[in-house]
């Protein structure tokens, strides 16, 4: 080893002294400074074989630090004009890493390689999602955090953690201002997208301020329900464009609308209509809409405000959508047509988009439905990234929590990401048939740790039909079980009536000013303060 270090330093002394020679001859003696434009893999690296340098992975590595680089960081407060959050409701790191694995391998991939949009994204990090008073948190305190700088408990919408959550009276003590209403309040435009009801925890946390998040059509007397809250919003006029599901909550328990579902409200108070109405003043052009045909026919540049319940409840899973009676839209869909409206306000918008139902595909034990609406947030991302312009535009991607599903070890690469484990011999090649456990039976990749636990409805894919059947306990022989298939709902461990959030930390990713405070391992209200400062939310009012 000695030896070789003396000769490697004589090598080295030797060209650069040939480098340095006044010598201007051509002679292949003569070593040349390398192009300064030269790519990675054409250069030599002194000590590596060219087994190791001429290596796509190294070669790889090479080009991903060179971009990382030459990567631009605009770190002037007040420069980004818009402002995108993403939200992959329960979109923890296995569900991603998964995600990835499923999405690549539809594409022909092994998968393990694919980047989603958003991991493309030039800076990322991590976020802490426990509530102030919940180890393992639940979306409102988490959202409440995200959209008001503030950590607050579990179950509550915007308003501080010392009050007792179902507290009325106290709540409208100690209400939070959330960045959509700063952008507001600064004459921005404004809007929110959500695969689940639009009055659900996360997108009810960037307007409502309730101490209950099941408030959604009703609350005791002193407070407002959270779909008044949306209607009757008093920062700046109100919210630009409202898209997602949960029509019910607005509508008279007595009213059945044209998918034949009746609505939630024991006030007899029509909110479709009261919003129709506060937006009738001659001068705002106001549309409302609950089906594919009324999306596609909208004429944007027309149209100020957009209120569009698709659904009596949560939206379809993406891959159940085509089986909506009225016909929705998908989430990449409706976050395109809500960047084209808002981007027509020349002092900017802040938007938040969330993928509802990644969650609700955990909650059922479904890992094939959480995976497709990860996929198709992952999508919807990529609309705001090719729509938008890095100079001015922050998009933040994250989670708000995470779940339970787990990735087992040691399955071969490029194995089906919801197929059953097969593991490598000795030699590391792939074996015939799949591993089985000390009972003698296949288990799968992925699996939840509680939940309802196994069931296989064929190529059923409304996830939701999991909690009409028993809770089933234990392992199951998956032998001749197709575990692919849409209508598989994963085993468990502890058997509850659904499966629960997970703890751990989530990630981030952005793009655009300020992207690059996200790094590190961050409070999740501390993105709030990343969004603010980067979109200016917290100068004075423009009123």
């Amino acid at each position: 080893m000695k030896q070789f270090k003396k000769t490697l330093l004589a090598f080295s002394v030797a060209v650069l002294a040939s480098a340095c020679s006044d010598d201007n001859s051509s002679s292949n003696n003569v070593a040349e400074v390398p192009d300064a434009t030269e790519t990675p893999q054409q250069q030599n690296y002194l000590g590596l074989s060219s087994t190791q340098s001429e290596s796509s992975w190294f070669e790889d590595g090479q080009k991903a630090v060179a971009a990382a680089s030459a990567e631009k960081i605009n770190n002037t407060p007040g420069a980004a004009k818009n402002i995108i959050l993403f939200v992959g409701d329960g979109m923890g790191i296995s569900t991603v890493t998964a995600a990835r694995i499923f999405a690549g391998q539809k594409l022909g991939l092994d998968g393990e390689e694919y980047q989603l949009s958003f991991e493309k994204m030039p800076f990322a990090g991590l976020v802490k999602t426990y509530n102030t008073n919940q180890q393992t948190p639940d979306s409102a305190g988490t959202m409440t955090a995200l959209v008001t700088g503030v950590k607050t408990k579990a179950g509550i919408l915007s308003v501080a953690e010392d009050v007792a959550r179902g507290d009325c009276a106290a709540s409208l003590e100690r209400p939070l201002t959330t960045s959509l209403e700063l952008a507001e309040e600064l004459g921005k435009s404004t809007g929110i997208i959500s695969t689940a009801r639009i009055t659900h925890a996360t997108p009810a946390a960037t307007y409502a301020k309730v101490p209950e998040r099941e408030w959604e059509y009703t609350a005791p007397d002193g407070c407002r329900d959270i779909a008044t809250h949306l209607v009757e919003l008093e920062a700046g006029d109100g919210i630009d464009v409202v898209m997602g599901g949960g029509r019910r909550n607005f509508l008279p328990a007595d009213f059945t609308d044209a998918e034949g579902k009746t609505g939630k409200r024991t006030d007899g108070r029509n909110l479709i209509e009261a919003w129709k109405t506060r937006y009738n003043d001659g001068v705002t052009t106001a549309h409302y809409m609950e089906d594919k045909a009324g999306f596609d026919q909208l004429d944007v540049n027309n149209t100020d405000k957009l209120l569009a319940l698709f659904n009596s409840s949560h939206m379809r899973y993406e891959a159940d959508r085509g089986n909506d009676v009225g016909g929705e839209p998908s989430l990449s869909e409706m976050t395109a047509k809500g960047i084209e409206m808002l981007q027509q306000n020349d002092k900017g918008y802040f938007l938040m988009v969330e993928s509802g139902r990644i969650d609700h595909g955990h909650h059922a034990n479904n890992a094939y439905n959480a995976l497709s609406d990860a996929e198709e947030f992952a999508k919807a991302v990529q609309v705001a990234l090719d729509n938008t312009n890095a100079e001015d535009t922050l998009i933040v991607v994250t989670a708000d929590h995470s779940h339970v599903m787990t990735i087992a070890g040691g399955t071969t690469r490029g194995n089906p990401i919801l197929g059953k484990v097969v593991k490598n011999d000795k030699t590391g090649v792939a074996e015939e048939m799949p591993k089985l456990d000390k009972t003698g039976l296949p288990y799968t990749t992925l699996n939840y740790a509680n939940g309802r636990g196994f069931a296989h409805y064929g190529d059923n894919t409304d996830a939701d039909d999991r909690y009409y059947d028993d809770i089933v306990q234990g392992r199951q022989d998956l032998t001749d079980v197709d575990t692919t298939a849409p209508g598989f709902h994963q085993e468990v461990l502890v058997p509850l009536s659904g499966e629960t959030h997970g703890g751990e930390d989530v990630g981030v990713w952005a793009r655009g000013p300020g992207a690059h405070l996200v790094s590190g391992t961050n409070e999740q209200n501390y993105l709030f303060h990343v969004m603010a400062r980067a979109g200016g939310l917290l100068e004075q009012s423009a009123k």
